[in-house]
């Protein structure tokens, strides 16, 4: 692993530090979707990320497969995902999100979005400009990450 100058560490502390503290700000909007913050973020990765299998979606969330059945079995019965055999190898189970939880996953993210949007907007056009700067450093970090995924850095993820 390459060593980082300490300005470069204070800076990824910095980052860190409010990346997370926005996130739980605007994740407070969650509690409207009725459904729990691990069932809400599978559900974004089938909306964003497409059908997969069971193990592929508990390797996105990094979460045991064990947990992973949970969340599907609890998101099933909302009638929010369906799971079905896979059409290659009847042994496989394949989740898909349904038209109600493609609609509930949006809903959620929308109004995570508006949150924030009414935070930017209170910000005057200097502090605007600034944003949007560092978002496309953020993004072109994000392009330069290893082994990292189209779904990670989906614009409407």
């Amino acid at each position: 692993m390459k060593k980082s100058s300490s300005a470069a560490f204070d800076l990824a502390d910095g980052l860190h530090s409010a990346a997370i503290h926005l996130l739980r700000h605007i994740r407070k909007e969650d509690r409207a979707a009725g459904i729990g913050p691990a069932q809400l973020s599978a559900l974004s990765v089938l909306v964003f990320g497409g059908s997969m299998s069971l193990s592929a979606l508990a390797a996105a969330e990094q979460v045991a497969p064990p947990t992973m059945v949970r969340i599907v079995r609890s998101l099933t019965e909302q009638k929010l995902v369906r799971a079905s055999a896979d059409r290659r190898d009847r042994r496989k189970i394949v989740i898909s999100v349904t038209a109600r939880g493609r609609e509930l996953m949006l809903r959620a993210r929308q109004r995570r979005v508006q949150a924030l949007a009414e935070r930017i907007a209170g910000l005057d056009k200097r502090e605007q400009d600034r944003l949007n700067v560092a978002l496309a450093a953020l993004r072109d970090l994000l392009d330069a990450w290893p082994n990292s995924s189209a779904a990670a850095k989906h614009p409407n993820d």
